[in-house]
């Protein structure tokens, strides 16, 4: 079963201010340095902010950057989506110019190979920039956190879901509980795809997509494996009984996170 332990590397303590304030990529190939939620990116590449089938939000974040691989997993699921008759997806961080942390919203997306994918949709136009920054995204799970919102859940998340989970490169997809024990009582014919679907503390209201380390990223550390069947036995049931990670009562004011990153990434921060 997959472990929920998050490593720190040995090597230099960057806090999230300063990788948050440089706008550009750092010059070079791209590589992906150090574990998800502990370390940088070289070479990072822009997503559109506009593609077929998506439409990005919250640009004022400037974090819409990340490996290749990802920015092209994020374009083919915007088309795969568009072909299947859905509204476009909105697509929220993926992660800063040089990665690092941020400081605010995340202890992951530090390396180019997590983004966030929202269960909220937008029929018709695309929005203007500007309305982009606040969007209504509600949550697929209802507000006394009991189970599903049937008003807002639908066939398309399902659909959704699957179709992200097939497609190349990824490793896992964070999923709410309920959002998982759902899809376990009712998947029928190919459930193969929902063992990518891990149960993670939130993303009620969006999904996470986290790739694989791509070939030829020597200093990308990847994460442990976890369960090899669908996953909806022990390792969901545990999440109602003894989750292994609590969400803070709304409100509550985190210190920032201040992982320690491999030495190579003072290099990713520092160049010009």
């Amino acid at each position: 079963m997959f472990r929920f332990v998050v490593p720190l590397l040995a090597g230099v303590l960057c806090g999230g201010a300063d990788w948050s304030t440089v706008g550009t990529p750092a010059p070079g190939p791209t590589q992906s340095i150090g574990f998800y939620s502990a370390g940088c990116l070289q070479g990072a590449h822009q997503l559109p902010l506009d593609g077929p089938g998506y439409e990005a939000i919250r640009i004022s974040r400037n974090r819409y950057w990340g490996q290749p691989v990802m920015i092209d997993t994020i374009t083919a699921l915007g088309a795969k989506v568009r072909t299947a008759g859905q509204a476009h997806l909105y697509i929220g961080d993926v992660g800063q110019p040089r990665g690092g942390p941020a400081p605010t919203g995340h202890a992951s997306h530090q390396n180019g190979l997590d983004a966030d994918i929202w269960f909220e949709r937008q029929p018709g136009p695309r929005r203007a920039p500007q309305d982009r920054e606040n969007p209504r995204l509600r949550s697929l799970v209802r507000a006394d956190d009991s189970g599903i919102d049937d008003e807002v859940f639908s066939p398309q998340h399902v659909q959704l879901l699957q179709i992200a989970a097939e497609l190349p490169h990824v490793d896992r997809i964070f999923v709410n509980k309920f959002i998982k024990e759902r899809l376990c009582q009712t998947v029928g014919g190919n459930r193969a795809w929902l063992n990518k679907l891990v149960v993670w503390a939130g993303h009620d209201e969006h999904f996470h997509i986290r790739l694989h380390c791509p070939p030829g990223n020597p200093q990308c550390q990847p994460q442990a494996g976890y369960y090899s069947d669908d996953g909806c036995g022990e390792p969901l049931h545990i999440w109602f009984t003894r989750p292994p990670v609590k969400l803070p009562p709304p409100g509550t004011v985190l210190p920032p996170y201040r992982p320690k990153l491999p030495a190579a990434c003072t290099a990713v921060l520092n160049a010009p």
